[in-house]
């Protein structure tokens, strides 16, 4: 009775093709891990530069946007091939809705920022802990609501809440001196301090967890890390103001 023995050159090219295939594999994931990254950068910018002004005028149009999230992000994740992405708008779909109820109705009163904005917060922790779905998604809600909870924090600490509750009753055209006296708030040195102290917070909760590569850390730390740059123009445009 005789046996097939393959060759070494048969099992030297099948030993390259499957190190090909991991290699191509790997890159892949590492390329599609870096786009969810940038994903949540961009989703922690959308409610800040485009659902504050929209829910000003439409309120209700803004907030019945988020049930064309949710349907587009859940119609992604049918789909093996796009199922990332429809996570990370999962969790974006609880931020939208967050903003659409504070500043559509509640802004003038900084003191529910932060209940509002948690409101996805029972739901994200069942889905974790009790089913582990969608982990891009409401780990990607977890690092927005983190860097708004930090940022609150230091509107307390330097007593920015006033000048918060002024701009939101006031006419577009007469935010500048409001904005010029909170700046002088934040430029001493208390303002300063404790702006570089929670800064560094951000940012080594933000790249502490890049070294994972999981997409999920991913989604986390690029909501986390976009905080940052999101507070820096805000910084910005006070000093233009």
């Amino acid at each position: 009775m005789s046996s097939y023995a393959p060759s070494k050159s048969s099992v030297q090219a099948f030993e390259l093709r499957q190190r090909t295939e991991f290699s191509w594999w790997s890159k892949l994931l590492a390329q599609q891990t870096w786009l969810v990254f940038a994903a949540a950068v961009f989703l922690v910018s959308v409610p800040v530069f485009i659902e504050a002004p929209l829910v000003r005028s439409l309120p209700w149009m803004s907030l019945g946007l988020t049930a064309g999230w949710v349907w587009l992000s859940l119609s992604l994740m049918s789909r093996p091939a796009t199922y990332a992405w429809g996570d990370v708008l999962y969790g974006f779909s609880w931020s939208w809705l967050a903003g659409g109820i504070y500043w559509g109705w509640l802004r003038w009163e900084p003191l529910w920022h932060l209940p509002v904005e948690s409101i996805g917060l029972p739901f994200v922790l069942w889905f974790l802990l009790t089913k582990n779905w969608g982990k891009i998604g409401n780990w990607f809600y977890l690092g927005s609501l983190l860097g708004t909870v930090v940022t609150d924090i230091y509107f307390y600490l330097v007593d920015l809440m006033p000048y918060w509750r002024q701009i939101m009753r006031v006419e577009p055209e007469t935010i500048a001196p409001i904005l010029q006296k909170a700046l002088l708030q934040v430029q001493t040195p208390w303002g300063e301090s404790w702006a570089l102290i929670l800064g560094l917070v951000l940012l080594t909760v933000g790249i502490l967890p890049l070294s994972t590569g999981k997409q999920h850390w991913y989604a986390f730390s690029g909501a986390v890390l976009s905080t940052i740059l999101v507070d820096s123009l805000f910084l910005l445009a006070a000093i233009v103001a």
